[in-house]
């Protein structure tokens, strides 16, 4: 097996992934939007959590009517930012997108948001409507390769809001992708800084699987014999080659301040085989495996851990034993993604990067 082109989620044919988020006046938080194709994708969710913030989930089980979603959003600001979820249903409404209806169509947003309330300085300073439709205008950026950090244009502010930094992110490779970003501009991952990650695999059969994690749990992403990160044992040959267990001493000095009382690791795995509604969720609680294999412990009460399953269904549909494949991969792909996140995360005071902390993990510079 082999990573996708990116080693990311829009390895999967058809998706497309834009961030946008705020930081200094009393912010940082932020909003990523997963853009599914034109058609819609075949959705699915898997719950672990004791406190999830959540929209548009119960739609998603096998026996209601919705097969397919047009977008999901992964966003902080706690319930506020689900809020994030109407300026991407906007957007795509404006386009034609959603399920169809007598008077016209209806987008169907999903969305699931982190805590990360007061880690600017102002506890109501959260993702809104506009900074959904900021994230949705990242993914639909025509230039692969372009970072700015001045807000899209359009964007309105209200009096003393700061700038909207945004990234966009479609055909870029992880590292313009991962870190301290969109969703996980405020995560915080057992005291460590925490972000947004991302992965990918493709199957000898040409099937792609990817994740994308909004790492910013109450638990630890280290292995608690050697400090490394837990997820990296998982990772494909040469993917994190240019890592190793750090010193022994470092790992004795780690004191991380108190845990924040609420957290959550939210996210998307994907592909782009034909799947059914069940299947999907079955693929969303796989990767919940991986979310527990990356972050200990995982699923507390103060973790509303959500994980969506997508197929885009460019592919046909899938025999037993490929299927079988997909899911042994899928929980392997979001713990690669948790490492991915927490590697690229970017310190501040309070929440210190992995490398940082742990110099000598680096083994050289990938």
């Amino acid at each position: 097996m082999r990573p996708g082109p990116t080693n990311s989620l829009i390895d999967v044919a058809g998706l497309r992934v834009g961030h946008a988020h705020r930081v200094g006046g009393g912010y940082r938080t932020g909003t990523t939007v997963v853009l599914a194709p034109a058609e819609g994708a075949v959705a699915g969710v898997d719950v672990r959590g004791a406190a999830p913030g959540t929209r548009e989930t119960e739609l998603l089980d096998p026996r209601n009517l919705v097969e397919r979603v047009h977008a999901v959003v992964l966003s902080g600001g706690s319930s506020f930012g689900l809020g994030a979820a109407c300026g991407v249903m906007d957007r795509l409404a404006d386009a034609g997108a959603g399920y169809p209806v007598a008077a016209g169509a209806v987008p169907i947003v999903p969305a699931a948001v982190i805590f990360d309330l007061g880690r600017g300085g102002a506890f109501r300073a959260t993702p809104d409507a506009e900074l959904g439709t900021a994230a949705y205008d990242a993914a639909c950026a025509p230039s692969p390769d372009t970072v700015a950090s001045d807000p899209l244009p359009g964007l309105s502010r209200a009096p003393g809001m700061p700038d909207a930094g945004t990234s966009f992110s479609q055909g870029t490779a992880p590292a313009a992708v991962s870190g301290s970003v969109g969703a996980g501009t405020g995560a915080v991952a057992g005291g460590l800084a925490g972000g947004v990650g991302t992965a990918s695999v493709v199957l000898p059969d040409g099937t792609t699987v990817a994740a994308l994690a909004v790492v910013n749990p109450a638990g630890s992403v280290l292995d608690p014999r050697d400090a490394s990160l837990a997820g990296v044992r998982y990772g494909l040959p040469g993917e994190f080659d240019h890592l190793q267990p750090p010193d022994a001493r470092e790992a004795e000095a780690w004191r991380p301040e108190k845990a924040p009382a609420f957290n959550t690791t939210i996210g998307v795995t994907a592909t782009d085989l034909t799947l059914t509604k069940a299947q999907c969720g079955k693929l969303a609680a796989v990767a919940h495996d991986g979310l527990a294999r990356a972050i200990r412990p995982a699923h507390t009460m103060t973790d509303g851990d959500t994980i969506f399953g997508l197929a885009t269904c460019a592919r046909p549909v899938p025999d037993h034993d490929a299927f079988q494949d997909v899911l042994a991969v899928a929980a392997d792909v979001f713990s690669r993604a948790v490492a991915h996140a927490v590697l690229a995360a970017t310190g501040r005071e309070g929440a210190p990067a992995y490398l940082d902390v742990f110099p000598s993990a680096l083994r050289r510079r990938p």
